[in-house]
């Protein structure tokens, strides 16, 4: 049996008396998304009319599919554009009868999915339990039982659940619960016509985010505040991206519904006297200002930030409190509006810090280097330890976003993307320390604008890092002797071990065949069963 999929995109928000998105140019928007996971907008059958847009599909799963791949396309795509740019959708997904009338879609299944589209959150989908039934089993998404729903129009309380949304980092959102109706479903909102069966998707609320850039600060009865300038940095990763990295948080894919790690957790908080140099996660216009406005204000004032890099300051305010809050309340504005999951925390009251989280882990300097010999374009698929649909993210927000640009990996796969920075340097510090704070650990630039900084292996399947002084495949007394040869050394350098875990080194070779060749060889001399564990920076193991 088939089934169609009817996508809407849903109501145009209100904000500030004005009218946002528009519905003529919606599904063209839509439609200039690259294809996400085998399945495209564009590709299939649809109709507009005005705010809304009926899009048909093959199948149940495929729709839900379609639906998470558009949100977190879109969650980073307004990474890349200001506000007045800036579009979020809201999805809802069921079974039911539609029609096809002179090019309409009609009945019931339009009718519910609209419904269940009101009841999802900004950037969130939400399915029937029809839907629920179908998919549950058949992807590894996470849901939340928000229960009987009573809904406009509907008579009878629709049963409904929330798509808990990843993160960059990989960890998932927790659907805010809505209050369920007062009447119980006792049955299934949903059946089956004689006829083709139809499974519509409603959808997607438009709340195009045109959120004003300079936010003014609070009034307070007692003074006018002056406000501060608006500091909002260029880049957001990618969150989530979460394969192994989600790095864009590796883009991995926690299955489980995890709180997002902490800034650095291992590290003790920052404190003393404020300066503008020691500010992590920041660009360079908004170290500027606080290196000039903010440091020569008098009280009361605060800066706020969180590890997106998304800033919120205060300047003149009437008492400590509303210095606080008024930072805090302008960075998660400014954090939400561009979808960024991480939470805004204050990071100086007055001239003192008061940052709870240490200085994010970073690798020591130069941040990255050019090498001829390993350097070469970038290119999407071949970006290391993450999943498909980390590597369509990349290739829609990395690949043509204005110069300089930055991917940084963590060793679980996290990454972030700083996009648009001043410089390649301020680019890969930010990209680093933001990976830092969401993995933990110090992470690797990969990428710096068009090429890939780094050796990226094509022989071999990259595995994680490689990590000579701790390797346990190479025999204890030979660890220090590796990690003193590999250095700093230039060109392609690997590593392969025997059954005894004799090291073999192929240093500087200019590809790397020639690194393999020569470890392999170097290997077979004092052990066995040689084979090859790392390539520059990476371990590895066989393709197939």
């Amino acid at each position: 049996m088939s089934f169609r999929i009817g996508i809407t995109i849903g109501d145009v928000v209100e904000r500030n008396g004005d009218l946002l998105g528009d519905g003529v140019n919606i599904a063209a928007r839509l439609e200039g998304l690259a294809e996400v996971g085998g399945i495209c907008v564009s590709r299939a059958v649809h109709e507009q009319v005005a705010n809304k847009l009926s899009v048909q599909f093959a199948d149940t799963a495929d729709a839900v599919r379609c639906a998470i791949d558009i949100q977190e396309s879109l969650r980073t795509r307004n990474m890349a554009y200001p506000p007045s740019r800036q579009m979020s959708f809201r999805i809802g997904i069921t079974i039911g009868d539609v029609v096809e009338r002179n090019g309409d879609l009609l009945g019931d299944g339009v009718n519910i999915a609209a419904r269940l589209e009101g009841l999802a959150e900004v950037g969130g989908i939400c399915v029937s339990r029809a839907v629920h039934e179908q998919v549950a089993n058949k992807l590894s998404v996470q849901f939340a039982d928000i229960g009987a729903q009573e809904v406009k129009n509907i008579p009878t309380p629709v049963h409904a659940y929330m798509v808990a949304m990843r993160r960059e980092d990989g960890s998932y959102t927790k659907p805010q619960l809505k209050k369920a109706g007062s009447k119980l479903a006792t049955a299934p909102v949903w059946m089956w016509p004689l006829v083709v069966a139809v499974v519509s998707i409603a959808a997607i609320g438009v709340t195009g985010f045109l959120y004003n850039t300079k936010l003014k600060q609070t009034a307070n009865v007692a003074a006018t505040p002056a406000a501060a300038p608006s500091a909002e940095p260029s880049s957001a990763p990618t969150q989530l991206a979460k394969a192994p990295m989600s790095p864009m948080a590796p883009q991995n894919a926690g299955a489980a519904m995890a709180p997002m790690p902490a800034p650095s957790p291992s590290a003790a908080p920052i404190a003393g006297k404020f300066a503008a140099d020691s500010v992590p996660f920041i660009n360079e216009r908004v170290r500027t200002f606080l290196a000039g406005d903010y440091s020569t204000a008098g009280d009361y004032k605060a800066f706020a930030l969180n590890v997106g890099g998304f800033t919120g300051s205060a300047l003149n305010q009437p008492n400590e409190e509303a210095a606080r809050n008024t930072a805090l309340e302008q960075c998660q504005k400014r954090a939400d509006a561009a979808q960024s999951p991480r939470r805004c925390e204050l990071y100086a009251v007055g001239n003192n810090v008061v940052y709870t989280h240490g200085r994010p882990p970073m690798p020591p300097s130069p941040y990255f280097r050019h090498d001829a010999m390993t350097e070469r374009s970038f290119a999407s698929k071949e970006f290391p330890m993450v999943r498909e649909p980390q590597k369509v993210r990349l290739e829609n927000m990395f690949v043509p976003a204005a110069k300089s640009r930055s991917v940084a990996l963590g060793p679980g796969g996290q990454y972030f993307m700083v996009l648009g920075a001043s410089s390649a340097e301020d680019a890969a510090r930010r990209s680093l320390e933001s990976c830092g704070a969401i993995a933990g650990v110090a992470c690797l630039v990969v990428a710096i604008d068009d090429n890939f900084v780094v050796p990226i292996p094509t022989l071999f399947r990259i595995t994680g890092f490689f990590n000579a002084a701790s390797n346990a495949s190479i025999m204890a007394d030979a660890r220090g002797e590796v990690v003193r040869k590999l250095g700093d050394g230039m060109g392609w350098n690997a590593v392969a071990v025997g059954t005894a875990g004799r090291p073999g080194l192929g240093l500087k070779a200019a590809d790397e065949q020639a690194a393999v060749t020569s470890a392999l060889a170097d290997c077979a001399k004092r052990d066995s069963d040689c084979h090859v564990i790392a390539l520059g920076p990476f371990t590895v193991g066989p393709i197939n």
